[in-house]
């Protein structure tokens, strides 16, 4: 009989092994009916390359699993694992250059498709950038000069760059795989200039500011208060506190753990956006909070912060209806900030985001260091210190 080793790359929850001088996935039993030890042979050789192959199958399946999109019948990751054995030479052919933008992009798309994460692929390439160019006047890759010229006008300056980042990537890739003579878009990003934001865009609320949201909260968007003061204390992402449950949070609830976030634009749970889980000690304010709106009959998996009608909140339209206000679909939204605007109580708009901007100054401002804060957050100490760290600056500077 033959044994089974693992491979030098560890997947942890789904495993890549040598069996038999064949490479195989192991998938964790919790995935597979009864319980069942269950593999995928690949058929490929144990080599350097068809290990890479393997490892990216492996990291396709993770995320699958994590964001709820597994194929229980695996035929999508056998089909791939199949495509590795025909040759390369099957793979060449010879290519007419293209000059249609959308068709470009379409097979840049699938091309990409493998290599990210589901959420990105869905949010950015299938949705996001699809879209910007569908929306252009001109697909014909002659006419690149007009194409950047109408996004200029369309969208911010920012927006637009980041659009030609793209289609320079997707030319770039069409050149090299003979589906384009040239790449009109390389460079072109690179002209456009950005206007220079103090602080890189990071503009936290004052200590002030945020006792008035929370207060305006409480007096008139009572429901999501208590949402909107966890966000303030404890400086999570706005799609961290939206994905928390009660199964995430101790007993006690002295301890909460920040391990998945949820995507509104989707409608996905996934995992934070550093893939780490992170534990977060409640202080007083936080535990009274959780405490005081923990259900007696709690069910573990219910959400901790829901919408008004129960459901799970929607980032966009709690940032757009609640918390900024305005018209939408013919219906006039009053929000709370627009409300503190025109009260002179807070100085400028700024957006649900922030929140966490506030948290990471002000426990600067109350001397934790840099690693803390970085911990408690789920940042890196060198983001705390570039973005944050040297904008904060103390009220009073001690003597000489």
């Amino acid at each position: 009989m033959g044994t089974a080793k693992t491979a030098r790359t560890a997947r942890g929850n789904v495993g890549v092994e040598e069996f038999r001088g064949k490479l195989r996935l192991r998938l964790p039993r919790s995935v597979t009916p009864g319980g069942k030890q269950t593999f995928i042979s690949t058929g490929l050789d144990a080599n350097e390359i068809n290990r890479r192959r393997v490892d990216s199958v492996a990291n396709w399946i993770e995320e699958e699993i994590i964001t709820g999109q597994l194929d229980p019948t695996l035929e999508r990751y056998k089909e791939k694992l199949e495509s590795y054995k025909k040759p390369l030479l099957t793979l060449v052919s010879p290519r007419t250059p293209q000059t249609d933008l959308m068709e470009l992009w379409e097979q840049y798309c699938a091309y990409m498709k493998p290599q990210l994460a589901a959420t990105t692929y869905r949010r950015d390439y299938a949705r996001k950038y699809t879209n910007h160019i569908k929306g252009l006047p001109t697909k014909d890759l002659t006419q690149a000069i007009a194409i950047r010229d109408h996004l200029l006008t369309q969208l911010s300056p920012n927006a637009a760059k980041r659009v030609l980042t793209y289609l320079a990537a997707c030319c770039k890739w069409a050149m090299g795989s003979g589906l384009a003579k040239d790449n009109p878009f390389a460079g072109m990003s690179e002209d456009i200039k950005l206007p220079k934001h103090d602080s890189d865009a990071i503009d936290p609320f004052s200590k002030q500011e945020m006792n008035n949201i929370i207060q305006a909260f409480e007096t008139t968007r009572a429901h999501y208060a208590p949402f909107v003061k966890f966000l303030f204390w404890t400086g999570c992402r706005t799609g961290e506190a939206i994905a928390l449950q009660w199964k995430h949070i101790n007993p006690e609830c002295t301890q909460i753990n920040f391990c998945e976030s949820y995507d509104s634009q989707l409608n996905i749970r996934k995992g934070t956006k550093t893939g780490k889980a992170r534990k977060f000690p409640c202080n007083t304010q936080v535990r009274e909070l959780l405490l005081s709106i923990r259900p007696q009959d709690i069910n573990l998996e219910s959400q901790v912060f829901t919408s008004p009608t129960g459901g799970i909140i929607s980032n966009t339209r709690f940032s757009t209806q609640v918390w900024k206000g305005g018209r939408t679909s013919n219906k006039n939204y009053n929000g709370v900030m627009q409300g503190l605007l025109d009260a002179g109580e807070i100085e400028r708009y700024r957006c649900p985001y922030n929140t966490r901007h506030t948290f990471i100054t002000l426990m600067l401002e109350q001397g934790l260091t840099v690693s803390t804060v970085a911990k408690l957050v789920g940042n890196s100490p060198e983001i705390i210190l570039k973005h944050y760290a040297g904008n904060t600056v103390p009220l009073n500077l001690p003597e000489l």
